[in-house]
């Protein structure tokens, strides 16, 4: 069955089947992966893997920090929750996803943490109809992602969880405590979570203070922070393969122009650190300008071209769409956005052509 966004144990069933058949390293109870084979997934391996006749590529899925990879493996390996958190558009929900498919096959078991999420959306509910007619019982019981996760010996993602009430943030301190979910009402209603059950947690830092987490809650979690890329060449990389894989998925065949990919790297390495790679200082604009925003301008700028004008993508359908990635926040990032393009891209274009065709393109950004 076709799917808009495939899991990920389902994007990389292949590399983890190869993956299981050569996993010879020392597994925790209930892992499908040892912590050696979980990280080979997310980082890749220099040679492939021999599979059922075949030659598997174990690709690259993660660029940063190496060692936070290790350090979360090791912590969900233990019995501290992990918590990642960093500036939105940092792989944060992607890294999740990776983990949990790795060590538990399922990427899925997620629990969507907003304003209107309440202790029964964490925990459990109950089917009324079952309830009112036979009383409380497993059977009238609706289990939660984290329910299942215990039941199951899984791990369970939230997501996004400052963003729950405080309150509702707080149900999760005895169950990282003590393993234990209580039942009250059922005879014997309580719930012990089995070996490989664990929570991935992430958290926006521009949400930070929204809902602050408690003291209590923090010490269960192990905190790994998500940095932006801070290289261009290796932003550009991560643009090229997401938007290749996107516009794969949504039948849109067309090749990835390099030059273009490294161009819009650039200007959203520049933008959201407020300099030039000459070393000059510019202003940044309220807007996220993560990595994640640029496969999407660039995912945008490539389907436009394809449907409308049926051709490869062209700069003019870039700006365009860069400057809705930009003036977001506030109307003023159109004016940070135009004086970069007149002072950067201007300068650059006496000398690139590339950089002279993207200034001419500048009329709109209103």
């Amino acid at each position: 069955m076709e799917t808009m966004k495939p899991p990920m144990e389902v994007l990389y069933a292949a590399q983890l089947a190869a993956l299981r058949a050569n996993d010879t390293g020392a597994k925790p109870p209930n892992w499908q992966l040892s912590p050696r084979a979980v990280r080979d997934f997310i980082l890749g391996t220099d040679k492939p893997l021999a599979y059922e006749g075949e030659s598997i590529e174990i690709t690259k899925k993660f660029y940063g920090d190496d060692a936070l990879i290790e350090r979360a493996i090791v912590t969900l390996a233990g019995n501290r929750g992990l918590m990642l958190v960093g500036e939105p558009g940092t792989a944060k929900t992607m890294l999740s996803e990776l983990l949990s498919a790795a060590i538990s096959g399922t990427s899925t078991n997620t629990i969507q943490g907003t304003a209107g999420t309440t202790e029964d959306m964490i925990k459990y509910s109950w089917n009324y109809a079952m309830l009112l007619d036979k009383g409380p019982s497993l059977q009238a019981l609706v289990p939660s992602p984290l329910y299942n996760g215990m039941n199951k010996g899984i791990i369970t993602r939230f997501e996004e969880i400052t963003r729950c009430p405080f309150e509702v943030q707080d149900v999760l301190i005895s169950i990282l405590s003590d393993k234990v979910m209580n039942i009250p009402e059922l005879a014997d209603g309580i719930l012990f979570a089995k070996p490989g059950f664990n929570i991935i947690a992430t958290a926006n830092l521009r949400d930070k203070g929204v809902n602050e987490m408690s003291s209590a809650l923090k010490r269960r979690f192990n905190f790994e922070t998500i940095a932006p890329i801070n290289h261009v060449k290796m932003e550009a990389q991560i643009i090229e393969s997401q938007a290749k894989m996107i516009l794969q998925q949504s039948g849109v065949e067309v090749e990835i122009d390099r030059d273009v990919v490294e161009l819009l790297a650039t200007t959203f390495m520049e933008l959201r650190t407020g300099e030039t790679k000459e070393g000059y200082k510019i202003e940044s604009p309220q807007s996220v300008m993560s990595t994640a925003e640029a496969v999407s301008v660039y995912v945008q700028s490539a389907m436009t071209t394809y449907y409308y004008e049926g051709k490869p993508i062209t700069l003019e359908r870039l700006v365009q769409n860069l400057q809705g990635a930009v003036v977001k926040e506030n109307q003023k990032d159109a004016g940070i956005l135009k004086t970069y393009f007149t002072k950067v891209v201007k300068e650059r274009a006496k000398e690139e052509g590339l950089w002279e065709a993207y200034y001419n393109e500048k009329k709109w950004i209103k």
